[in-house]
């Protein structure tokens, strides 16, 4: 934790045996105080956060520049504090050191449960928590154990955040954010990432997550093959509000379908459907495919069949796994074409039927219409007209 401000250091809350730990190093044998964890302090002492304060030489609080709040460096749990109480602090010393953890394992057998981790699209423990507005960040009351930050944005709008008072919090008070920013320290979760930046950063920070384990042992992949893979997983959408389409709202539907529906609508002066963005796990993402041929090689076939039985689905061939099963060639490379040149032969047979079935039709007519005049002309059919 480094400082941005000079001043003399004044510690609040920084109590030996209460909040903080004396610790020594065995190496240089000299000792530092460590946060203690809330949770293993005395029920009088968990609601105070250690915190250092900076004071100007006349002995006045130090103010963020601009503002009138004062600057005050919260200092999170297991934190090594280095300066004293009293000490003068130059722009850009170090306050205190936040120990990391060095990972065991660094071979790629380590890495891969973190790339399984993305491509499922789980949510990580301890996330951390993301601005869901632009706005002003500042401190409101504090409740047992959590304290309360409040980012109110340019219409005054107000939204809270009630934050563990061990967590770090990387903002201060009268800080301006951006919607998506970081707040509180910690692994991002991918969903958060979605819904308030957008695919395009969502897509960046996977390729890059998934890239930072391969490279690690050299391996070279290129990006499209990942971002095939989170195509995938961002191909199904979740309707907020329907509109005039057949869609339900709540239903999840590909964005392929959806589009083609919002289109029609559309041509036709409707109302077309609303939706968000949903990151589906690679595994969810096979089993929610619309062929149940697919879904079913893969995994819960009794599940799958049995919906898929029930709801009367068909099943249009259109991906490589279900031609693959039938026995048929797959819709790529020359497969391709011979299934584009199949649908315009088929649609050419139907329209073919359709003419010639119009076409006798209209023979019948004309036999009908032939057979009244014929009927007409004869000398009983002109004495029914008289």
């Amino acid at each position: 934790i480094i400082s941005e401000y000079a001043g003399i250091a004044r510690f609040e809350n920084v109590e030996e045996g209460v909040t903080v730990a004396k610790q020594v190093d065995e190496v240089t044998g000299l000792s530092t105080l460590v946060v203690i964890d809330g949770k293993r302090r005395s029920a009088a002492s968990k609601g105070l956060r250690p915190v250092i304060q900076l004071l100007d030489e006349k002995g006045n609080q130090t103010k963020i520049a601009g503002t009138d709040h004062p600057v005050t460096i919260g200092l999170q749990v297991g934190a090594l504090i280095t300066v004293k109480d009293g000490q003068k602090i130059e722009v850009g010393e170090v306050l205190a050191r936040i120990p990391i953890e060095s990972q065991k394992t660094r071979d790629i057998t380590g890495g891969l449960p973190r790339v399984a981790e993305l491509f499922e699209a789980r949510s990580p423990k301890d996330a951390a928590i993301l601005a869901k507005v632009t706005g002003t960040v500042s401190f409101g009351k504090e409740t047992k154990g959590k304290q309360r930050l409040v980012i109110t944005d340019m219409d005054g709008e107000s939204s809270e955040f009630l934050i563990p008072k061990e967590k770090q919090v990387l903002v201060h008070d009268g800080q301006v954010v951006n919607k998506g920013e970081m707040i509180v320290e910690g692994p991002a979760d991918p969903h958060d990432i979605l819904h308030l930046k957008g695919i395009e950063e969502l897509a960046i920070y996977i390729v890059d997550e998934v890239q930072d384990v391969y490279r690690l042992q050299g391996v070279k992949i290129n990006d499209k093959h990942i971002e095939v893979i989170v195509r995938q997983m961002l191909r199904r959408v979740q309707i907020t509000n329907a509109g005039d389409t057949n869609f339900i709202t709540g239903e999840q539907v590909e964005r392929s379908k959806l589009y083609d529906e919002n289109d029609r609508v559309i041509a036709e002066g409707k109302q077309p459907a609303q939706f968000e963005n949903i990151l589906l796990g690679i595994t969810k993402a096979s089993l929610s495919t619309d062929s149940f041929i697919s879904a079913a090689s893969f995994q819960e076939t009794t599940r799958v069949l049995t919906e898929a039985a029930i709801m009367g689905k068909v099943d249009t061939l259109r991906g490589l796994k279900e031609n693959v099963i039938i026995g048929r060639l797959i819709p790529a490379g020359t497969g391709l074409a011979y299934r584009r040149a199949r649908k315009v032969r088929e649609q050419f047979e139907r329209d073919r039927a359709q003419m010639i079935a119009a076409e006798e039709a209209l023979a019948l007519d004309v036999g009908a219409v032939a057979e009244q005049v014929e009927a007409a002309a004869t000398p009983e059919g002109e004495a029914e007209q008289s």
